[in-house]
This record gives structure tokens, C-alpha cells and sequence, in this order.
């Protein structure tokens, strides 16, 4: 006789160590030796609901990036240089490994620890083919086999897992977008056509937003809502979403070229396509291996192809970019009141840093045109400055005190715009060790505010702009200078960036990257100067041969010059400085009240 026991009867884990006692009993029904958990959902986002956090259940970690792997007898955890102190305070060292994901990646420990002919399962909708590809050699060559498993092991005894998202969608209007849908569709579908691709599978939820001009709330800090889609040679699409994100404005937003389908309907759709429609594109190093395994069963061609909407994007309209600007004007406000109340509060040592983080965002929650953060606001004051994406948690947040740095890292998703920004201030008198060292971070943020360049030109080819002053003293920063950023879409996007590592995406007018060069001292204090600036053709000079682009910085907030050695810099550097503040105080000064603006005022006095 068998007995049917109820979801409400199933054991609910509490202990790291009972959740991983059950994941090893549901490998061992699955009949595999070991298992994947990345940190991610379906669709490869930077952000995920909360029903996707299925590292953070199993083994406590709440950084933003890690993949732990377990087998029968052993498990480890692997988190990058930001997560290093983290994990440890957060994970079960007496159940868990800790291994860095750079210098000691999964690959490696996997041919090492793997048994032979043992499986490793995983979820093939967490995983690009791009890394299963990394994977399958270590794996092979430990003489064991990937396994895909349709059902994920972890929602199989996650009792109390939170259901799928359903947020209803937003219309994203034509006066913000620059552009309607139809005409984004009309060009990206032109691509297709040239490339010889009959249709394009998209899963990158931010592609999707842009491409439809509709936003979400499915995901924490970005506006976007989950869905697939189907862009065909022609124009015409299928949007495959939740049944509960669907209303009639967006039925008729989106016009007959535009059938809307099930989410979880994209398989049945692509194998009742026409005959005609035989090479699908699809981006494998963004999508998951489950989505290219569907067109391979639907009997068409998988094509790799970059997404396509991924650089159209990156260049904005010209009214998108100006609500960009619009957006940095409010955002300074908000920060420039922070900074001012900062100033009075933080010398007092009674603020936290939790505390100064909730402060900032109800600043910014005063505009109307505000819709919650863009990430995890990073305020960390002394030595977790010097951790680069440290999150204050209000049950362990350090206390501002006299005579430290404070670094602040936050951004604000506004209607028309995301803005991203970082200012580190001195809380009292600061050395002149941190002086001399805040200005060869400023010198390079300045370096390569003012660089000119001519078209064709990468990121990667002008980071050393930034690092120079640094690198001449012995002293360097271990992330990337700049990033992208969308336009009330995600706080990180491609494909440009500034970086060591080489890119060889160009510059375009119109791309929105952040400039944030910066230092950290293991253990006592972190420094970075964070604008973001779009790239804008610049007046080129007489007997010019090539298009000349230079950056205009669209943030605005006052940079403390009380860290700042005016004899370290040169005249130009001190007029860059100078005029940058200047504009600060005419784009803000209007919106502040006296006492703010008095304080604005001399903050943003003139070096000399």
C-alpha cells in the first residue's frame, strides 16, 4: 500500500547540515554522485527572486555570486575575492570546503575530487552551454559524467520555497524609450535577416524589457519581469510570460505582430513552428543549455549568435540619454542632502553604517520618479571599506567613528534612469597617508574623465588611464574601472567596459559606463570615486582625420576635498575639478534648501 504524504508533512530543514543530509538523499534517488548549486535562475541574471536562492538556503551564504558543489562524501563552496571574509562567517566550515572561484576554479577541484565513473548532476536551466563547456573536461577527465536532472534536487526538498514571481508588467512609454517596440523589433529583426538567422530565442530578461519596452518586478533592483522570447526575420514575436503579469493595456501595447503565450509554453511553441523557420539564433554564453536544448528537439538549427539587442541597447536614444541626465540631477539631491547630514551625524560615532544606508535611500525615496535601489547600497565605514562589495547588515554593521573613511556605493532606479555612484568622505581628520592615496585614485578618475579618443577605441584600451598615478606608486585596485549601465534597466550591463581584462567592444556615442577607479587597504580603509559619463562625440581639432569621442560626466555630487592633496595635482587636473564642481552646484543648488546649499557651496569651493 502506498501512502501519499502531503507537502505540509514534509520535513521543513532548518540546519545547513540537515538540508545537506537531504540533498545527499535526493542525489542518491536521482542516482549521481554529486550535484551543481550555482547562485542563479533560468535566466543568467545578475539579480534573482527569491525562490532562486537555492545556495543561500542550502548553505547560508547570501553574496551575490558562488556555485557549491557536493557529493557524497564531500562539499565545497566557491565565492570570488569579494566573499572571501563572508563566506566564512556565513557557511559551515565543519560541512564545507572554501575554495576561490579564480585561483581555484570548480574545474579544477572537480578532476581532483571527482570519483570514476561517478555522475554529476545539474540543472540544465541554471547552466549556459558556454560553462558546462569548462565543466565537461575537468569532469571527463576524471573519468565521471555530466548529468542533467530536469527537476532541481534543491526545490525538491525546499519545503517552504517562495513561489515563482507574477508581478504584473509596466508599459514602458514611448517618451522615455525614444523608440516604440515596433521599431526596436523592425531593426533588431533586420540583423537576423542579415545574419541569416530565420528567428532569435531570447532569455536575458533585460533584452526583453528593451525590445518590448516594458518593465517588471519579478527581480530585487532591476525592473524586469520573467519571460522568453521569440523574435522571427519579419518583425513579429512571441512573448511567452505569466498568465498573472498580462492586462489589457499590455495586449494592446504590444499590437498583433506580438502574440503573447504561456511561459512555460516555449517548447510546444518552437516545435509547432512553421517549416520555413529552420535557424534560430541563441546567445550560449547567456542562455541556459535547457533553452538551447529545445530548439535542438524542435528539429531547428541553434546558431550562436550574440544577442542582438545587447549593443543596439547600449547605445541610448538621444531622449533616453537626456533622461539620464535628468535622472543624475535628482539623484545628486538626494546625495548631496546625504552628504550634508553625513557631515554632522558621522562625527558623532553614534551612526551606523545600516543606519547611513536606510538615510540615503529615503533621501532619494522623497522623488517621486524613484522606484527602489539599483543594488545593495555598500556602506562600509573603516576597514569593511576595504572590502569591495561589502553589504551592512543591521545586526552586524560597524559604527561610523571619528577619524575613519567611509566609502558609500549605492544607485537609484528612476523612470528614466539608473544611476550607479560611489563617494568616500573623511569622518574627522584623515592621514596624510589616506590624503596622498585618495589622490592618486582622483587623479585617475580625472585622467580618464578628460580622455579624447578616437572612434574604435575600447575600454580596455583606456584603462590604464585610470590606474597610472596608482601603478607609479606600487599600488593598484583588483576590479574593473567601468561597466555599463542601462536606462531603468540593470545597474550592470555590456557589452562595453574599462577593464585589464581585454575587450574589444568600441566606444560608441551614446554608451553609458561608470569611471571608478579606486584603493584598498587590506584591514584599515577602501577608496573609490564612482561618476557615471556617457560617451559623446567631441569637437574634433583642424586637420582631424578620425571621429573623436570624449565623455561627459553625468553624475553629480560634490567629491570630498578634504582628502584631497591640491599639490599633487597638476593645473589641468585642478581646472577639471574645479569646473566639475561648479557644474554640481548650478545642476543642484535650485533644488536644495538653504542650509544645504550653504554647505554645498563650500564643499565645492575652488582649489587652487
Amino acid at each position: 500500500m502506498s501512502i501519499n504524504i502531503s507537502q505540509a508533512d514534509k520535513p521543513i530543514f532548518e540546519t545547513a547540515s540537515q538540508r545537506l543530509v537531504a540533498l545527499r538523499r535526493a542525489m542518491s534517488n536521482a542516482h549521481v554522485q554529486g550535484y551543481l548549486i550555482p547562485h542563479g535562475d533560468e535566466h543568467q541574471g545578475e539579480f534573482i527572486a527569491p525562490y532562486a536562492e537555492r545556495l543561500k538556503w542550502l548553505t547560508g551564504f547570501t553574496g551575490s555570486a558562488g556555485i557549491a558543489i557536493v557529493l557524497d562524501d564531500q562539499a565545497v563552496i566557491f565565492v570570488d575575492g569579494r566573499y572571501t571574509l563572508q563566506v566564512k562567517d556565513q557557511v559551515d566550515g565543519g560541512s564545507y570546503e572554501f575554495a576561490h572561484l579564480i585561483d581555484e576554479p570548480p574545474g579544477k577541484w572537480l578532476e581532483q575530487n571527482l570519483s570514476k565513473d561517478s555522475k554529476l548532476g545539474f540543472d540544465p536551466h541554471l547552466h549556459t552551454p558556454a560553462g558546462l563547456t569548462a565543466l565537461a573536461s575537468a569532469v571527463e577527465k576524471s573519468g565521471a559524467e555530466l548529468m542533467p536532472i530536469a527537476k532541481n534536487l534543491i526545490d525538491e526538498i525546499w519545503v517552504d520555497q517562495p513561489s515563482h514571481p507574477a508581478a504584473p508588467v509596466s508599459i514602458y512609454p514611448e517618451t522615455m524609450a525614444g523608440r516604440s517596440s515596433g521599431e526596436k523589433r523592425s531593426q533588431i529583426a533586420k540583423v537576423l535577416k542579415s545574419e541569416g538567422m530565420d528567428a532569435f530565442l531570447f532569455s536575458a530578461l533585460d533584452s526583453i524589457a528593451w525590445l518590448f519596452n516594458i518593465r517588471g518586478a519579478d527581480v530585487a533592483y532591476s525592473p524586469l519581469s520573467y519571460a522568453y522570447a521569440l523574435l522571427f526575420a519579419d518583425g513579429a514575436a512571441l512573448l511567452f510570460i505569466k498568465k498573472n503579469n498580462i492586462s489589457k493595456k499590455l495586449s494592446a501595447h504590444l499590437s498583433d505582430e506580438v502574440t503573447i503565450l504561456p511561459y512555460q509554453d516555449v517548447g510546444e511553441a518552437l516545435q509547432g513552428l512553421s517549416s520555413k523557420v529552420k535557424v534560430i539564433g541563441v546567445d550560449q554564453t547567456t542562455a541556459s543549455s535547457w533553452v538551447v536544448d529545445l530548439i535542438t528537439q524542435a528539429k531547428r538549427l541553434p546558431k550562436h549568435s550574440a544577442d542582438p539587442c545587447t549593443a543596439q541597447k547600449a547605445c541610448k536614444h538621444p531622449v533616453e540619454l537626456e533622461g539620464v541626465r535628468q535622472a543624475h540631477i535628482r539623484d545628486g539631491v538626494a546625495l548631496t542632502r546625504f552628504l550634508a547630514w553625513l557631515a554632522l551625524e558621522g562625527p558623532k560615532g553614534e551612526l551606523s553604517e545600516s543606519d547611513a544606508a536606510e538615510r540615503l535611500e529615503s533621501f532619494r525615496a522623497e522623488n517621486s520618479l524613484f522606484l527602489g535601489p539599483s543594488f545593495p547600497t555598500i556602506a562600509g565605514a573603516g576597514a569593511n571599506g576595504a572590502v569591495v562589495h561589502y553589504h551592512a547588515l543591521p545586526d552586524t554593521a560597524s559604527i561610523i567613528k571619528p577619524d575613519m573613511l567611509f566609502l558609500v556605493d549605492s544607485g537609484g532606479q528612476y523612470l528614466d534612469g539608473t544611476t550607479d555612484v560611489t563617494r568616500t568622505v573623511a569622518i574627522g581628520v584623515p592621514t596624510s597617508e589616506q590624503k596622498r592615496r585618495f589622490t592618486l585614485v582622483l587623479k585617475g578618475h580625472i585622467a580618464l574623465a578628460r580622455a579624447r579618443f578616437v572612434a574604435g577605441i575600447s575600454g580596455s584600451q583606456l584603462d590604464t588611464l585610470a590606474r597610472m598615478p596608482l601603478w607609479e606608486e606600487g599600488l593598484d585596485f583588483d576590479h574593473g574601472t567601468g561597466h555599463g549601465v542601462g536606462t531603468y534597466l540593470g545597474v550592470h550591463e555590456g557589452p562595453q567596459s574599462i577593464s585589464k581584462r581585454a575587450n574589444n567592444v568600441a566606444l560608441k556615442p551614446n554608451m553609458v559606463i561608470s569611471n571608478e577607479p579606486g584603493y584598498y587597504k587590506s584591514g584599515e580603509y577602501g577608496i573609490r570615486i564612482e561618476n557615471l559619463v556617457a560617451v559623446v562625440e567631441a569637437k574634433a581639432p583642424y586637420g582631424s582625420e578620425r571621429q573623436l569621442l570624449e565623455f561627459e560626466t553625468v553624475t553629480l555630487a560634490p567629491i570630498d576635498l578634504n582628502l584631497v592633496d591640491s599639490n599633487m595635482l597638476t593645473t589641468k587636473e585642478k581646472a577639471w575639478l574645479n569646473t566639475y564642481h561648479f557644474k554640481v552646484r548650478e545642476s543642484l543648488c535650485s533644488f536644495l534648501d538653504l542650509d544645504t546649499r550653504s554647505w554645498l557651496e563650500t564643499v565645492t569651493r575652488k582649489v587652487s
